[in-house]
């Protein structure tokens, strides 16, 4: 588990719009790795584009190389549902499916992957994933009720179980707790850096704090103007970006000066 990822020249088009132009970057495997910047300015699209999720939109296309440990997630032949199972994804806000239980939320991804599995395994999938999201202790009496029924922080604890019960290499969070309290959000980085001994993981953020606590690496992107494409401006260790950088803009930003 844990894998890098490589984009070489990866540019993100919607139809004839170009979103995100020339992205290098190299995303190291059992790290963690920040994406900050201004809103618009392509972080998300990218980061969708890593698991092939910007697709579901009609007309996104991508121009350039995009690798998981050597091979190209946009080669001829590849299946973006396969992508998608290697590369989980954690959204915005915490999505559970509200009728089912936290049990079936849990395992949903290995039903659709039409995984068979005795009920005595399944069990096991359903604490290990749990145990991994440090959920397991507060669910682990009332498993047959709803995944709506939980708190926020719970749900998108319950959404991280779901996404390692179908064993990927990467995790992708799109700002994973700008819907949650403070507390919630604690737990959330707690967690985060625990999964990073078993997962790469890629975070977008609007938290300056919070993409110094938790990430190993850190991108900035930004944008020029309206209509223009996202650039990644710069990336180093967490540490230089925010004490050292080398481009002015990300100086500004990381500063509070703009953004």
């Amino acid at each position: 588990m844990g894998k890098a990822i490589d984009a070489k020249n990866l540019s993100i088009y919607y139809g004839s719009f170009l979103a995100v132009e020339g992205v290098n970057m190299a995303i190291r495997p059992k790290a963690v790795t920040a994406l900050i910047g201004p809103s618009g300015c392509g972080k998300s699209t990218y980061l969708r584009s890593i698991n092939r999720m910007h697709e579901v939109i009609p007309g996104a296309r991508v121009e350039g190389v995009l690798e998981l440990d050597g091979v190209d997630l946009y080669g001829p032949g590849v299946d973006p549902v396969n992508v998608r199972r290697q590369i989980g994804m954690v959204f915005q806000r915490p999505n559970p499916f509200p009728t089912m239980s936290i049990y079936d939320n849990v395992i949903a991804g290995q039903r659709l992957n039409n995984k068979k599995m005795k009920k005595e395994a399944t069990d096991t999938l359903v604490e290990q994933s749990l145990r991994g999201a440090n959920l397991w202790n507060e669910v682990k009496d009332r498993l047959d009720k709803p995944g709506s029924s939980l708190s926020g922080g719970q749900q998108q604890r319950l959404c991280i179980a779901r996404a390692i019960a179908v064993q990927p290499d990467v995790l992708l969070m799109d700002e994973p707790c700008s819907a949650l309290d403070p507390i919630s959000t604690l737990a959330i980085e707690d967690l985060i850096n625990e999964l990073k001994l078993e997962y790469t993981i890629v975070i977008v953020t609007h938290n300056m704090q919070q993409a110094a606590r938790v990430s190993d690496y850190t991108g900035f992107f930004n944008i020029e103007g309206t209509g223009k494409p996202g650039q990644l401006v710069e990336m180093n260790e967490t540490k230089t970006i925010f004490s050292t950088p080398t481009e002015k803009a990300t100086e500004d930003y990381v500063s509070g000066r703009f953004g």
